[in-house]
């Protein structure tokens, strides 16, 4: 997938009694296109991002910012932070390359050190995407992260697009639930190849009309630069970060425009930034696979059969999808609620139950797994984050893969997984289909020459972001930058469930010690 890799930071156990807040990934992303179809996109079409080569100096108007810390309001689906929690806004250029013009709000959320005497500065966190909001998940995912916050002041943001940073909308619940029914996102006929793609133009569309002003600057590289004057406007002299998951492109890409501002940066569940559109949709056909494969070896059933039974499964969810209440499990809702259990492997036990009534005619698990990963509540309300997600990464992606480019992978992509590999191939196309934005680059940058140390987490069964894209970012950063620790484990991120990653990168972030290339965690 084009680099749609949303970390779920709380556990998906428990969600068919009680649900959870999901950062969701993987199979599922392009959940629900528009249903406007053959909508064109406006005159913002030939939109382009800004440069991101040298740009101007900061104004003191900018950088002299000091932000106003108020008690938080609750966030659309959730509880209201507790009181140590403080939330501010700050401004950042819309264009950096004019940033003296127009501004765009950049929401924060902090919680200050309790070791006053041993703070080290802020700490910053990206959970992933793109397009989640550190605002809302920080302060959920925060007693992971406790013995961070005795020396650091733990911060979220909401990255440009997102949430309370002029977040990109781009369609309502009806157009949104209208589309997950009826959309099929492995066409097998002309008819729905075409509505496929139509419906993904008219979802950039929707973008377009609703999003105009942001929707052009919603690069990674803008971000990074956003990031920067956070740092300063928080009074740090280097950057402290923690990102996972697309979050550790995020820091790559800081790393590379600052190698000289980069403090302790910790990568976890890592992004190939080698990987070209077609590259990403390989290794995540490879990755999701694999775990597939090793949660059938964990019940005693053969992967290989277990994957044709799986695939034979679906094909029967494409031709007759069963009723569930008023809706249908239709195949592309099997696949996003399949593909969410292999975050963890402490998710595979509800990818039992759920296979088991599916074959049963009963779709009721798969799709409330599936509405778990689209953000949808039990009123049929969806967040936006999957607005941002595309956003956000279509904005970075110079690339626009033809109907014609996607089919002719389908049969590698099958062939490397009957399970994942026509959805993944598909999407190829339809991620970005006739987007108003042209994109930035075809791959991002992240060598980053004289930065200090940079700790970058691979897991070796990770489906999202296979093992794999970790080594490239390792060397990519640079000798002596890039420090490569390899988790022999299960899941998206290795930090709060390996207790051998935990304690490296607290050691890492408290201390300042750092592992030896190659450290491994079993």
């Amino acid at each position: 997938m084009s680099i749609r890799v949303r970390m779920t930071v709380l556990a998906v156990t428990g969600l068919l009694v009680a649900g959870c807040t999901s950062g969701g990934s993987g199979p599922g992303a392009t959940a629900a296109p528009s249903t406007t179809a053959g909508t064109t996109p406006p005159a913002t079409t030939d939109a382009k991002p800004s440069e991101p080569a040298a740009v101007p100096p900061l104004p003191a108007a900018l950088t002299g910012q000091r932000p106003d810390w108020k008690r938080c309001e609750a966030p659309e689906s959730g509880q209201r932070p507790g009181p140590e929690w403080r939330c501010a806004t700050v401004k950042v250029p819309l264009d950096h390359a004019k940033p003296e013009g127009a501004t765009t709000p950049v929401a924060l959320i902090r919680k200050e050190a309790t070791d006053k005497g041993g703070r080290i500065g802020s700490l910053l966190f990206n959970f992933g995407g793109p397009g989640a909001s550190g605002v809302d998940i920080l302060p959920q995912a925060a007693t992971e992260y406790a013995k961070l916050g005795e020396r650091y002041d733990l911060v979220g943001f909401d990255p440009r697009g997102v949430g309370g940073s002029a977040g990109v909308v781009c369609r309502d619940d009806a157009e949104q639930a209208a589309a997950e029914a009826s959309v099929d996102l492995t066409p097998d006929t002309a008819a729905e190849e075409a509505a496929y793609l139509e419906d993904n133009t008219a979802f950039g569309a929707g973008c377009a009309r609703r999003s105009a002003t942001v929707l052009p600057h919603t690069t990674t590289t803008a971000t990074a630069r956003d990031l920067d004057l956070v740092r300063q406007v928080l009074g740090d002299d280097k950057l402290h970060y923690f990102g996972m998951s697309y979050g550790t492109q995020l820091g790559g890409t800081y790393a590379h425009l600052f190698p000289s501002r980069v403090g302790r940066l910790v990568l976890d569940a890592v992004v190939d930034p080698t990987a070209d559109t077609a590259g990403h949709a390989r290794h995540q056909t490879i990755g999701f696979q694999r775990a597939l494969d090793n949660y059938l070896k964990s019940t005693g059933e053969d992967p290989k059969a277990g994957t044709e039974r799986i695939a034979r499964l679906l094909k029967k969810l494409d031709r007759e999808p069963p009723a569930v209440g008023d809706r249908r499990l239709t195949e592309g809702l099997a696949l996003t609620g399949i593909a969410v259990t292999l975050y963890g492997q402490s998710n595979w036990p509800l990818l039992t139950q759920a296979l088991a009534d599916a074959e049963k005619g009963s779709g009721g698990a798969l799709l409330e797994l599936a509405d778990y990963y689209n953000d949808r509540d039990a009123k049929g309300h969806y967040a936006t984050q999957s607005h941002s997600q595309r956003a956000i990464s279509c904005a970075d992606s110079s690339e626009r893969p033809t109907a014609a480019e996607a089919k002719a992978l389908i049969p590698e992509f099958r062939g490397l997984s009957p399970v994942f590999g026509a959805f993944l191939a598909w999407d190829t196309a339809g991620w970005c289909a006739n987007w108003p934005v042209k994109g930035e680059r075809s791959t991002p940058e992240a060598s980053a020459p004289g930065a200090a140390p940079i700790l970058v987490v691979g897991t070796t069964g990770d489906p999202a972001t296979p093992y794999e894209g970790a080594e490239k970012m390792a060397k990519e950063l640079g000798d002596g930058v890039g420090i490569l620790v390899t988790n022999k484990g299960e899941g998206h991120g290795a930090y709060g469930t390996s207790p051998c990653v935990t304690k490296k990168v607290d050691a890492y972030f408290l201390k300042g010690t750092v592992p030896a290339y190659g450290t491994t965690c079993s």
